[in-house]
């Protein structure tokens, strides 16, 4: 009987700390623990604005909520000497003394449930990540082409794939070996960075085929883009002794129709892959769909 009044106490108490305790230990989502703690901070205490920073592997993760102000005050959140980010606060009006002892304590609660979060998050993040080129694998492409298929058939946005090939890449593994394959690999995925846009996606789809999904990006744009990743790639040149190796790359580009699923989606830029390598490789081909009883590119 008294353990369960002990239970009934604590999960009935409505004072922010005690809900901090709550529900902090309810989530592993970095993005959630946050907004958790900004809904118990407000009940304590009026602020204007919470941003949190933080670099979790190869990304940077930032989560703000609410408007700013002229008055702030900064945290280095550290626990056992590790960094786990940086927070901020604004409003208006300076924060006065008992009101950073109140932030400082709700931080102590926040710290531990905010190392297990961000822990959480790079084991996702390595789960989605090619760990030669440190940009998204195929898992990451698949669950990204679900996504877009599902925002392009509910708001009509364009979105583009490409699918890039190295060309004869087996060739450069046979004749120069694994480790000037795996630098021309790093190479070509630091060459895609350079010929996209930041809000662009990137990914390593299998061995030496990379793939890109263009946002907001009609079939013309995308061969554009297309020939601009060949040409950085033909550009690449890796040291063998006295010699440079050099490699090109062949595309296809396809853009999402509505109503299609991820896998025709893919299959149309693969066809049109395909359709590029049969070409003489080195060049780009762009999808077809079928309209009425001809087969038109798009």
């Amino acid at each position: 009987m008294a353990l369960r009044q002990a239970r009934d106490a604590w999960t009935g108490a409505g004072d922010p700390v005690a809900r901090l305790y709550r529900r902090a230990s309810t989530t592993l989502s970095l993005e959630q623990l946050l907004g958790i703690f900004a809904e118990e901070l407000a009940s304590a205490l009026p602020y204007g604005q919470l941003v949190y920073r933080h670099r979790l592997g190869h990304q940077d993760f930032v989560y703000s909520t609410g408007t700013g102000g002229s008055h702030r005050c900064d945290y280095q959140l550290t626990l056992e000497g590790i960094n786990y980010g940086a927070l901020a606060l604004k409003r208006r009006t300076r924060f006065h003394e008992e009101e950073l002892e109140i932030i400082e304590y709700l931080l102590g609660i926040l710290i531990c449930p905010l190392r297990n979060a961000c822990q959480y998050a790079l084991v996702e993040q390595a789960a989605l990540t090619d760990a030669l080129t440190e940009i998204p694998n195929k898992r990451a492409l698949d669950m990204a082409l679900v996504r877009d298929c599902s925002i392009d058939d509910r708001h009509g946005d364009n979105f583009t794939l490409i699918l890039c090939d190295l060309d004869h890449f087996k060739d450069v593994n046979d004749n120069y070996g694994h480790v000037i394959g795996d630098h021309i690999l790093k190479a070509t995925a630091k060459a895609l960075r350079e010929a996209t846009r930041e809000g662009d996606s990137i990914f390593r789809f299998g061995g030496e085929e990379f793939a890109i999904v263009l946002p907001h990006t009609d079939s013309d744009d995308g061969l554009e883009v297309a020939d601009r990743i060949r040409a950085g790639v033909s550009q690449i040149r890796v040291p063998f002794g006295d010699h440079q190796v050099s490699v090109t790359a062949s595309a296809g580009v396809a853009s999402h129709r509505r109503g299609e699923t991820p896998d025709q989606w893919l299959a149309r830029a693969d066809d049109a892959l395909y359709r590029a390598k049969n070409g003489g490789r080195n060049c780009t081909r762009v999808a077809h769909v079928v309209k009425g009883s001809k087969t038109q590119p798009v």
